[in-house]
């Protein structure tokens, strides 16, 4: 490769980025990126702070504001206040350090030694991070009988410190910081109240006593939490929210003080799924971790030797550890001096340590609770017993399946239209509504590299579904030999006969629904394509929107209205056609606006709050109809149109 003669690279093309310019440049290696997730990073970052002076004792009441205008965000606490004299070796205030430096703070030494015992994170880059992404931020500090404020625009110092002059009402100690985001920086800068509440629910369970209170002036709400009972109410709320019956009444409940200081609960359920939630210094760890991995090692050993002990294994059955896990329901809360998390937005935590110190701690005592608990453990050994025997009969029926695919083109589902090319490189497979839809879409499609699958109406809802009764359902079971990747147990990612899956249904609300029952399905049992990134949605135009001469395609109302406004201003009177599905489109116009990989619109499907995410597919598509007619009166409101 050859550079040309006018392209100098030198030490001047060198960019050096100061302060927290860099924060603002690449705000993704901070906060995960610029979507709602990012947003709400923010609030969790200063309220962690807060959590902090809770967790090791110099504060008791937490209060979370959101503002009126739905972009700014208040964390005050009764904690010691951040320290605002002079630091020696940079001559600033310490507020002014905590908030313009990316590793300043006092939770770097915290091995009995420091101010902080046990911390939130480490990194001391949480607050300076909140400053650089907020239009403005605004620290107030009470502590030594005063009062001290200091602004910020975008981690710069706006105001030096000022101390009130008047400090003859201040009380008591704290601090409290104000920040609005930054819209230069994130698309959207409203922030949920549900999930600013339910976060903070959760902290609330989490740090038994703390009061957190959360004012919502958007709907003119006040909310208090305190749990004394901590994590024990916590997972009652749980069961609740998913809506699963315990087979014992009394939960197993654990506590553990001393350098790593642990708390656990759990109960087994009907269900069909292990649901943990674990966490880390009052940190939710969605990916798991070390923890995670020796609580689950924990109640493996202890119920083989129970079972072992007790003689308790029937002959020709195997038990798993999957089976022993099964409709398991627990809370998981670690607390430890130095946690190594895996990135700032501290999603999974990397102590090796802690795996041998939770399974230690857990296996001996969860054993001796199931020796002195006779009847309940004997109901828990029936119940892993049972998913040991459904298991195997899946598994049977998932090998079944696995055998029938990829390899051999003639065992394919006769409806599946394949790709003529052999590679799997940069190949796709649209599962697609209907017959009509299908044969419409097989004219349209690049035959090269493009497959075709219709599936017959709206397909099994597989939410609390068995793998079998999912095997034993027509549409499914040929989608699933389709893909090539097995399900269940014979799963495996590097079989997948195509690079992208994308799911392709009628742009209305029927469509939507099928899409949603695919999406379940996909969610429940292949979730592994979904955080492999192989699974995708079609965003197919509900218009079409003639202005003169032009054509443009409108996915929904919305943007329908917003070509209106575009670019039908002043010209001829628009002319509008709705499509009653995919079928009645010309097998050209299903390619330009749809297929065509340069023209078409397509989503990734992600899952960025598992937790969220497995409780609304518990409402919304669970048995109970309560949570969908709930959740259709409250937003009856929003729906401008039905398709009947």
């Amino acid at each position: 490769m050859t550079t040309p003669n006018n392209s100098r690279y030198d030490a001047n093309q060198l960019t050096v980025l100061h302060g927290l310019e860099a924060v603002r440049k690449r705000p993704g290696m901070y906060i995960g990126g610029v979507s709602s997730t990012g947003l709400h990073h923010l609030a969790w970052e200063v309220l962690d702070n807060s959590v902090d002076e809770a967790m090791n004792g110099h504060a008791s009441e937490i209060t979370l504001t959101l503002h009126k205008s739905g972009d700014t965000i208040s964390v005050a606490d009764n904690g010691r206040g951040i320290p605002v004299d002079k630091h020696k070796q940079t001559g600033k205030s310490g507020l002014e350090l905590v908030l313009t430096e990316l590793h300043a703070g006092g939770k770097f030494q915290n091995d009995g030694t420091g101010n902080y015992k046990t911390s939130n994170g480490l990194h001391g880059v949480g607050a300076s991070v909140v400053n650089a992404l907020s239009k403005k931020l605004v620290a107030v500090v009470k502590r030594d009988g005063a009062q001290y404020k200091m602004e910020f625009a975008e981690g710069r110092p706006t105001t030096k410190l000022l101390k009130a002059a008047d400090s003859t009402q201040v009380r008591g100690s704290g601090t409290t910081i104000t920040f609005t985001a930054d819209p230069k920086i994130f698309p959207r800068t409203t922030f949920s109240p549900e999930t600013l509440r339910a976060r903070l629910e959760t902290t609330s369970f989490l740090h038994r006593g703390v009061k957190i209170t959360f004012v919502d002036e958007t709907n003119d709400t006040r909310e208090t939490f305190k749990h004394e009972n901590g994590i024990a109410d916590y997972i009652q709320q749980v069961l609740k929210e998913r809506k699963a019956r315990t087979i014992h009444d009394e939960a197993f409940a654990f506590q553990k003080d001393g350098e790593t200081r642990m708390e656990m609960v759990f109960y087994w359920t009907e269900s069909t799924d292990e649901h943990l939630r674990s966490y880390v210094n009052g940190i939710t760890t969605a990916a798991g971790g070390s923890h995670e991995n020796g609580f689950r090692s924990g109640v493996s050993k202890a119920v083989r030797n129970y079972m072992e002990t007790h003689k308790l294994t029937p002959r020709g059955v195997k038990i798993t550890h999957e089976d022993i896990r099964e409709g398991l329901v627990g809370i998981l809360s670690v607390f430890i001096a130095d946690p190594q998390f895996q990135g700032q937005t501290k999603d999974r935590l990397n102590n090796p340590e802690v795996q041998s110190q939770v399974e230690g701690a857990l296996r001996p005592a969860f054993e001796q609770w199931l020796n002195s608990h006779s009847s309940v453990a004997e109901q828990i050994i029936a119940r892993i017993i049972t998913a040991s025997r459904a298991r195997a009969a899946s598994r049977a029926a998932s090998e079944s399946i696995s055998r029938k695919s990829a390899t051999n083109r003639l065992t394919l589902p006769g409806k599946l239209s394949d790709c003529a090319g052999k590679s799997r490189e940069d190949s796709e497979i649209f599962i697609v509504e209907g017959d009509s839809a299908g044969g419409t879409a097989k004219q349209g499609r690049d035959r090269n590299n493009q497959a075709i699958l219709p599936l017959r109406g709206k397909v099994l809802n597989t939410e609390g579904a068995g793998l079998q009764k999912v095997l034993d359902n027509k549409e499914l079971s040929d989608l699933v030999i389709a893909l090539g990747c097995g399900i269940g147990a014979s799963f495996d990612l590097s079989k997948l006969r195509y690079q992208r899956i994308i799911l392709l249904a009628d742009a209305d609300s029927d469509g939507h629904h099928i899409t949603t029952l695919l999406l379940t399905f996909f969610y429940r049992h292949l979730p592994q394509l979904i955080t492999a990134g192989k699974l995708f949605i079609a965003l197919p135009p509900l218009y079409r929107v003639d202005i003169g001469k032009e054509t443009h395609w409108a996915a929904d109302d919305a943007d329908r209205d917003r070509i209106f406004a575009e670019f039908g201003s002043g010209r001829s009177t628009p002319e509008v056609t709705r499509f009653k599905g995919l079928g009645e489109m010309a097998a050209h116009v299903l390619w330009e606006t749809t297929l065509n990989p340069k023209t078409r619109r397509i989503l990734r499907v992600d899952i960025s709050d598992g937790l969220l995410t497995d409780r609304i597919m518990n409402e919304l598509m669970g048995k109970d109809p309560s949570s969908r007619f709930k959740f259709i009166m409250e937003r009856a409101e929003e729906a401008q149109e039905i398709d009947v």
